[in-house]
């Protein structure tokens, strides 16, 4: 996740997950020339690449797509601005002193209008998190390379998965947690197989808000995974959530609400969740099934970039700029071989 919004997932790819388009840039090619066009996209996004490595690790007994998930920002200012409450643009020239910024043509197209993309389509970024075992470089290293890393839009949020057979809700009510979860199972970034007879996968997950932002909405299990017949399938869980809401028929969860208030780019934490943890065990497992696993968490609605910038300096919200989105994290997966 970066300026350019996600590459976790589109909308096309997975039209029955709402939250599948965050910031998502898919007007065409970076210069503007060639219209993105549906058969383009497979090639493009984390969630797809996942399930490719599935079927190509069926076909060929390696899976290259076995990669963690971190966020950057892709300014090139040398400033860490990866919040929308203090983002300074991509580059020098979009800094927060021209109450036009916002409309500035970022990618002009030479060609179709349709295709230029403007700053205000962008977010202020992501951020890296990483699981190290020692705030050292050799410590940080080590745990990209076992891809015990998440990333986020931007908050500083707090997320843990750990993966095994035997996770129940009681374990999370011990004083530390991430001991069992490493000693009866993997943290984000590992591999489960063979599942023990009679088992399936279960899950510890647990995370916290950005202690200077947003409450939580809800958290997701995205499960993807390769049937007996060869086909590629994907489905996202919601496994823990704020207030009382239920899951409606069909498994969909209503909306947190919103707070925003986009004139005074404010929002209160009234709604939604400072903590929210599970430990959950797929319902759908089949153990002879090649499967991931990545957890996504949502926060709760607030103002983006561009209101702070329509309230601080007097800039006006462009056309079509709700003014507010979600921020989330993504973790690293767990992968399932039978």
């Amino acid at each position: 996740t970066q300026i350019k919004g996600d590459g976790e997932a589109h909308p096309a790819l997975s039209p029955n997950d709402e939250f599948a388009d965050y910031g998502t840039w898919d007007k065409g090619d970076i210069v503007g020339y060639e219209p993105k066009t549906p058969e383009m996209l497979p090639y493009e996004y984390a969630r797809s690449a996942l399930k490719l490595g599935l079927q190509l690790d069926a076909e060929l007994g390696a899976n290259p797509f076995k990669f963690g998930m971190v966020g950057a920002t892709d300014s090139h200012t040398g400033l860490a601005t990866a919040n929308e409450t203090n983002f300074f643009g991509k580059a020098s020239h979009l800094e927060p002193d021209n109450e036009k910024r916002a409309e500035y043509k970022i990618l002009e197209s030479p060609v179709d209008e349709s295709l230029t993309s403007y700053a205000w389509e962008q977010v202020a970024g992501g951020l890296a998190a990483v699981w190290a075992s020692e705030n050292t470089r050799k410590g940080i290293l080590d745990a990209m390379r076992r891809k015990e890393v998440y990333a986020t839009t931007g908050p500083r949020m707090t997320v843990r998965l750990f993966g095994g057979w035997d996770f129940i809700g009681d374990d999370l009510e011990t004083p530390r947690p991430e001991k069992l979860g490493y000693a009866r199972g993997v943290p984000m970034g590992g591999d489960l197989s063979s599942a023990p007879k009679g088992k399936s996968a279960s899950f510890l997950i647990w995370a916290a808000k950005d202690p200077d932002g947003a409450h939580l909405d809800r958290v997701q299990v995205v499960k993807g995974w390769l049937d007996a017949s060869g086909k590629l399938n994907e489905k996202v869980y919601d496994v823990a959530w704020s207030g009382k809401r239920k899951l409606r028929k069909g498994g969909k969860l209503p909306a947190v609400g919103n707070t925003v208030d986009v004139a005074n780019a404010s929002y209160r934490n009234s709604i939604g969740s400072p903590m929210l943890a599970t430990a959950w065990t797929d319902p759908d497992f089949d153990p002879g099934e090649r499967a991931f696993y990545y957890v996504r968490v949502i926060e709760i609605p607030t103002p983006k970039w561009t209101a702070y910038d329509a309230k601080r300096i007097g800039a006006k919200l462009p056309k079509g700029d709700s003014g507010f989105h979600q921020e989330r994290a993504y973790t690293s997966p767990i992968w399932y071989t039978p």
